[in-house]
């Protein structure tokens, strides 16, 4: 079994949305979670279409500025974004790498606040 069935399937399972775009800006990959956060937008529909469709110019000058930062440094691989106070969450972007380190890409990383509500160890 190739990585990427595991890689893809950890994103799958995860329960924030995920949306991969590539240097172009073209949306890659959507998790389910994205695909049902974003089905009013066109949900499963985005994909291979860019990310800056999406978004007010405002906020397309600010993705195209953190992608350049980005490419500045390595080190250069997380931009805090946001604060979503309704559903308490922190929104970040995220640079994605290559084994050498190159930059291929970005996500939107979404950190929920709100402490777990499941039961421990609850096989049920």
């Amino acid at each position: 079994m190739e990585n990427t069935q595991f890689y893809k399937s950890v994103l799958d399972q995860d329960r924030a949305p995920v949306v991969l775009c590539n240097l172009k800006h073209e949306i890659i990959y959507m998790n389910k979670a994205a695909e049902e956060s974003y089905a009013e937008n066109g949900g499963a529909e985005l994909l291979g279409k860019s990310l800056l469709d999406c978004h007010p110019p405002k906020v397309c000058e600010i993705i195209k500025k953190v992608l350049n930062w980005f490419r500045e440094s390595k080190n250069h691989n997380m931009v805090y974004e946001f604060r979503n106070d309704e559903v308490n969450k922190d929104v970040y972007m995220v640079a994605l790498r290559d084994e050498s380190g190159e930059l291929i890409g970005y996500y939107e990383k979404h950190e929920f606040r709100d402490r777990e509500t499941m039961k421990l160890y609850d096989f049920k």
